[in-house]
C-alpha cells in the first residue's frame, strides 16, 4: 500500500446490492460515460466525487445536477493530479491512458481501476441481468452493432446499442425499460479497464494496428506486453473471456481466430466463424449472392440456411459484407430467426459519413468515407472501389500506410493530402507509388478540405470515384470525423453544383 485506506473486501466481487453507501468512489472524467457512471453509483447510495480537468459550461451544468444528489465535483487544471486519499475505487472514461498519474497512484495504492463499461455489467448482477451480445475490432464496430440492433428488433426483442456506439451502457442498465438483449460496442480502452465480464456472445471483427500511442511503452503500466500493438491486441481479446455461447471470429483475420484459441471461455461456447468464402462447419459466409448459415443450423454438417441476399446490404463494400454477417452470427447466436436477419439489414439506416455517396457530377461519384479513421479501414474503403481519386490524412496515431500504398496503388488516380501528419502518407506514396500524381494542402485550418476537393477534381476523370477515407483521426483540424466528412460533402456539392439532400 502506499497510502490511502485498506482496499474493501467485498469489492472484487461487487454488485448492485453490495453496500455501495460504505465506499466512496472516484469519476475520472464528466464525458458521457462518467456522467453516467457518477449518476448509477450516487443512485447506489455511494460517495461520489467526480474530477474533470475540463471547466467548461457543459461540464458546469452537469456539475451542478450531480451536487444536488450529494457528489462533491471538482474542475479545472490539475484536479486529476493527486488521487483523493479516501477513494476505495476509481472509475475511469474510455480515454484515459494506463499512464496517467491519476491511475498509477491507483495502481500503487491498490484501489481498484474499473470503466463504466465495468460498473455496468457490476450494476446488473445478480437480480437485473441482461445478456449482452458485443462487438469489437479495428474497424466496424459501429456499424456492426447497428446491424445487429436491427436485427434483434426485427426478431421483435427489446433492445438498445450501446457503449461506444454513444449511449453509456450504464444508462440502459438503470432504464425502466425491461430490454432482452443489448447490441453492445466496446472499444479497446472500455476492454482495458473490464475484469468480470461474461458475455453471451462476442465478436471480434478484425485486428490492425491502431491506438498505438494510447499503448505506448506497456511496461510503464504494468503490462507484460512486449509492445504497444500485442497490449491493444491483448485488450481486445478480452471480450472473449468467459463467453458464454458463441465467440465469432474473422477467417480472413488469423489473429482473432487466436484470441478465440487462447481464451478462457465458459464450457460449451462455441467458436463461429465468417467468411465472404463458402463457408465450412461452424461459420458463417457467401454462396453465390446469398448470405448463409453453416453454423446455428442442425443440418450444417451437409447444408446451409439462406439468411439474406448480398444486395440486403446497404451499402454494398466487401467489409460491409463482413460487418453483416459478423452481426448475423451474433443475432443467430441469440436465436434470431433468418427472416429477421433479412429484414434487420433491409429496414437498416447507417449513419452519415460511411462509404456515403454525397454529390456526382461530370461521371464522378464523391463518397465520404470519414469515418475511416485508420489505415485499415481506408484499405476497406479502397478496395470498393476501381478507379479513385483519393483525399487522405489527419492524424496518423502512430500508424503506417506502407502496406496499403503498396496493396493499391494500382486503383489510385491521384491522392490529395491534408492533414497535421499529411507526409506520413506522401512519403509512403513516393517510396511505393513515386506514379502516382500527390498534392498536399499545407492549410492548417479546416478551409484546406475544400482546397482539397478543389484539386482532387481537378485530377478525376468519369468513371472515378473521389473518395474521402483518411486513415487518420480528424481532432487535428476539425472536432471529430462527422465534422470533416460535412466539410467535404459541403464542398463536393458546391463543385459539382449538386443539391444538397433533404
Amino acid at each position: 500500500m502506499d497510502g490511502g485506506v485498506a482496499v474493501i473486501d467485498w469489492l472484487p466481487e461487487a454488485t448492485r446490492l453490495s453496500p455501495w453507501p460504505r465506499a466512496t468512489v472516484v469519476v475520472a472524467g464528466l464525458a458521457a460515460s462518467g456522467y453516467a457512471a457518477a449518476d448509477g453509483l450516487l443512485e447506489l447510495g455511494a460517495r461520489v466525487v467526480v474530477l474533470d480537468e475540463a471547466d467548461t459550461p457543459a461540464n458546469r451544468e452537469k456539475a451542478t445536477i450531480l451536487e444536488t444528489l450529494d457528489a462533491t465535483v471538482r474542475l479545472g487544471a490539475g484536479v486529476t493530479a493527486t488521487l483523493p486519499p479516501e477513494a476505495d475505487l476509481l472509475v475511469v472514461s474510455p480515454g484515459w491512458r494506463p499512464t496517467a498519474p491519476l491511475l498509477a497512484q491507483a495502481r500503487r495504492r491498490g484501489v481498484p481501476i474499473w470503466g463504466e463499461v465495468e460498473l455496468a455489467w457490476r450494476m446488473m448482477q445478480p437480480d437485473r441481468v441482461v445478456p449482452w451480445l458485443a462487438v469489437t475490432g479495428t474497424n466496424g464496430k459501429t456499424t456492426t452493432v447497428n446491424m445487429l440492433e436491427a436485427m434483434l428488433v426485427s426478431a421483435g426483442l427489446t433492445t438498445t446499442a450501446v457503449g461506444n456506439v454513444g449511449r453509456p451502457i450504464v444508462e440502459a442498465v438503470l432504464d425502466e425499460v425491461a430490454y432482452d438483449v443489448l447490441a453492445v460496442e466496446l472499444s479497446s480502452f472500455q476492454l482495458h479497464a473490464t475484469n468480470s465480464l461474461a458475455l453471451h456472445s462476442a465478436a471480434v471483427l478484425n485486428l490492425h494496428p491502431d491506438h498505438l500511442e494510447w499503448y505506448a511503452d506497456p511496461s510503464s503500466w504494468d503490462s507484460d506486453a512486449p509492445d504497444a500493438m500485442a497490449a491493444y491486441a491483448r485488450d481486445k481479446a478480452l471480450i472473449f473471456e468467459r463467453v458464454t455461447h458463441s465467440c465469432v471470429y474473422n477467417v480472413a483475420d488469423e489473429a482473432t481466430l487466436h484470441m478465440v484459441e487462447d481464451a478462457e471461455v465458459t464450457e460449451g461456447a462455441r467458436a463461429i466463424g465468417f467468411t465472404l468464402g463458402i463457408p465450412a462447419v461452424g461459420q458463417l459466409g457467401v454462396v453465390d449472392d446469398l448470405l448463409v448459415d453453416r453454423a446455428f443450423v442442425p443440418q450444417r454438417r451437409d447444408s446451409a440456411l439462406e439468411l439474406a441476399k448480398l444486395s440486403d446490404v446497404r451499402p454494398y463494400a466487401p467489409h460491409n459484407v463482413e460487418n453483416a454477417l459478423a452481426a448475423a452470427a451474433l443475432a443467430r447466436s441469440f436465436g434470431v430467426p433468418a427472416t429477421a436477419v433479412r429484414d434487420g439489414l433491409r429496414h437498416l439506416e447507417l449513419g452519415d459519413h460511411r462509404i456515403q455517396t454525397v454529390a456526382q457530377g461530370d461521371g464522378v461519384r464523391w463518397v465520404d468515407d470519414s469515418k475511416a479513421t485508420n489505415p485499415h479501414a481506408a484499405a476497406s474503403s479502397l478496395r470498393a472501389f476501381d478507379s479513385i481519386v483519393w483525399i487522405a490524412g489527419g492524424q496518423a496515431k502512430g500508424t503506417t500506410f506502407d502496406e496499403l500504398v503498396e496493396t493499391y496503388a494500382g486503383k489510385l488516380r491521384a491522392a490529395v493530402l491534408l492533414g497535421v501528419d499529411r507526409a506520413v502518407i506522401a512519403d509512403a506514396l513516393a517510396r511505393h507509388a513515386p506514379q502516382i500524381p500527390v498534392t498536399v494542402i499545407d492549410s492548417p485550418d479546416t478551409g484546406a478540405m475544400a482546397q482539397a476537393v478543389t484539386a482532387a477534381h481537378a485530377y478525376a476523370r468519369p468513371g472515378d470515384v473521389v473518395l474521402l477515407a483518411p486513415g487518420c483521426a480528424s481532432r487535428d483540424m476539425f472536432t471529430g470525423y462527422d465534422a470533416r466528412g460535412a466539410a467535404f460533402a459541403r464542398a463536393a456539392r458546391e463543385i459539382t453544383g449538386a443539391e444538397e439532400k433533404g
